[in-house]
Order: C-alpha cells, then sequence, then structure tokens
C-alpha cells in the first residue's frame, strides 16, 4: 500500500515474523480483521509489507505518536489476535518501534 507520510517525526512499528506451519486455521481472517480494525485506529498512517521467498514476513506500520502505538497494542481484539498468534500461528516474531527523525526519497516522474 503507498500513502503519503507526514513531515517527520512520526513512529513505525517493524515486525518480522514466520509462520507456523502446523496450524494456520483462521489466521487469514484474523490477519484480515487486524488490518481492518488497525487502520481505524488514531494515529495510524498506513502500512506495507513484503513476503519473502522463505515466507517471512516483513510488516511496517507507521503511526503519528508512540501514544497511538500504545492504544492499539492494548486493544481488546488486538489482545485476542497476540494471544492466538503465540499460541498458535507464529514460529516466531519480533516487533522494533522506531521513531523516524528523517525521512526522503526518490520518485522517478
Amino acid at each position: 500500500m503507498t500513502f503519503t507520510r507526514p513531515e517527520p517525526p512520526y513512529y513505525a512499528v517493524i515486525i518480522s515474523s514466520a509462520l507456523n506451519d502446523e496450524d494456520l486455521d483462521g489466521y487469514d481472517a484474523m490477519s484480515e480483521r487486524m488490518a481492518e480494525l488497525g487502520a481505524r485506529q488514531p494515529g495510524y498512517l498506513g502500512r506495507e509489507s513484503q513476503t519473502g521467498p522463505d515466507g517471512r514476513e516483513l510488516l511496517v506500520i507507521y503511526y503519528t505518536d508512540a501514544e497511538s502505538i500504545a492504544a492499539w497494542k492494548q486493544d481488546p481484539e488486538h489482545l485476542e489476535a497476540q494471544r492466538l498468534g503465540k499460541e498458535r500461528w507464529y514460529a516466531d516474531y519480533r516487533i522494533e518501534v522506531a521513531r523516524v527523525e528523517r525521512a526522503y526519497g526518490f520518485e522517478r516522474a
């Protein structure tokens, strides 16, 4: 998904994950629900993701501030998704939260 980022500073939640191959029942529906619900959260700016040839996913979700990230982490439906992810769906994951101080890029016209 392409979106317009604000001028820094803003925040990025970087999630690197690998799914458990054994029990993915319900994962796709929950993943779609979390993307939909997360996009409605105050402070949400957008998201980008890539899946590598080995199946690992790299997801970056952007927010205006740290308080928005903390509030989303405590959302009741999100808490349930986190629980199920740990119990059933993920082989591993790592989450990093970064404050973006500078941003620049190039886009061919």
